[in-house]
């Protein structure tokens, strides 16, 4: 078949929210800077690059001062991954595995950063299940800019138009939509009432098909 499907990460493949709440939370303290209240809705699914001149203003235009932060908060999250261990959000496996068998190429299309990534697929047990990873240090610009997903697609030898993005992120639905790709909604981060900009919305991906959930978007052949 010449459709691909673009998976987000956090919320999507796996849930470490709380995880990263931690992390943000530990960071804060280690540099005596509070966090504002509301500051982790306002920021989910967005990159650090992005998120710390909203935290901090005077680091805008500080690139290697918010590399280096932002460094720091991810080694912090890898360090409770591996104090805590992870899962694949329920289903996800199943449908990754479903979607190999039917042919379908499937990428991460993400806004964290490679490492995270590779250490949630060790732990997790999702080796061999994407045939391409895009995280935060393959772009430039940010969700709900859709670089991240239409590079995935590049990197799948797909059309856009014949992509199917995963997304729990508001910004993230956003991104999909503009870069002319159908959107899946799952609803681990928000209701699903709330997802009405996606093409489709799910509680999540146990017991879907991969080929029946294209012919409900209608790309199947």
């Amino acid at each position: 078949m010449d459709v691909g499907f673009l998976f987000d990460w956090d919320g999507v493949v796996i849930d470490s929210h709380a995880q990263h709440e931690e992390s943000w939370v530990l960071l804060s303290a280690e540099i005596d800077q509070a966090l504002p209240e509301g500051f982790m809705k306002q920021t989910f699914g967005m990159r650090n690059q992005n998120i710390f001149p909203l935290w901090m203003p005077h680091l805008e235009g500080k690139d290697a001062e918010i590399i280096a932060l932002g460094n720091r908060k991810e080694e912090l999250y890898r360090e409770i991954l591996r104090r805590d261990g992870i899962e694949a959000l329920p289903g996800v496996k199943d449908f990754l595995k479903a979607a190999r068998v039917a042919g379908i190429p499937a990428s991460v299309g993400s806004s964290t950063p490679r490492k995270n990534i590779d250490t949630v697929i060790e732990m997790a047990g999702l080796e061999g299940l994407f045939d391409a990873i895009v995280s935060a240090d393959d772009v430039q610009r940010g969700k709900p800019d859709p670089e991240v997903f239409l590079k995935g697609a590049a990197k799948l030898n797909r059309k856009p138009e014949r992509c199917v993005v995963f997304e729990d992120a508001f910004v993230g639905i956003q991104a999909g939509k503009s870069g002319g790709m159908k959107v899946v909604g799952i609803a681990s981060t928000h209701p699903i009432e709330k997802l009405t900009e996606a093409d489709l919305a799910l509680d999540n991906l146990k017991g879907v098909s991969p080929l029946e959930l294209l012919a409900r978007l209608g790309l199947s052949k």
